[in-house]
């Protein structure tokens, strides 16, 4: 049986390596595994290691915190309160074409499309 937490680490693993542009095969290599392995993180089937995440971290080049970000704590879910998780909007593939859009555009014209976007945010 697969356990939450392993599914959500290999949900973030996945996001991450769609934003950045890297295929499964691409990051297995960077890691020295084979590409399968990839695939059984992502969904969870298999747990990652403590040695392997890290090695994924570098490959993706985030913080190994960045695969438990947004995930509720055990704790928060006793008590009935709810975690806000951004990992969420990041199950959405337009979201993360966007994230990679935007990425992509020169650091001084995305700051001015960010301040573009604040903008026409609060002005609704």
């Amino acid at each position: 049986m697969k356990h939450p937490v392993d599914v959500y680490v290999g949900k973030r693993v996945r996001q991450r390596r769609w934003i950045v542009g890297m295929t499964q095969q691409q990051l297995a290599e960077k890691v020295g595994i084979k590409f399968q392995q990839i695939q059984k993180y992502e969904t969870g089937t298999n747990r990652v290691s403590a040695s392997r995440l890290w090695d994924i971290s570098e490959a993706l080049g985030v913080p190994v915190e960045f695969f438990f970000e947004g995930l509720e704590s055990k704790a928060a879910s006793e008590t009935g309160i709810n975690a806000n998780v951004p990992g969420d909007i990041l199950a959405d593939k337009e979201a993360l074409e966007l994230i990679r859009s935007y990425y992509s555009i020169p650091e001084n014209q995305r700051r001015r499309l960010f301040e573009l976007a604040r903008v026409l945010s609060s002005a609704s």
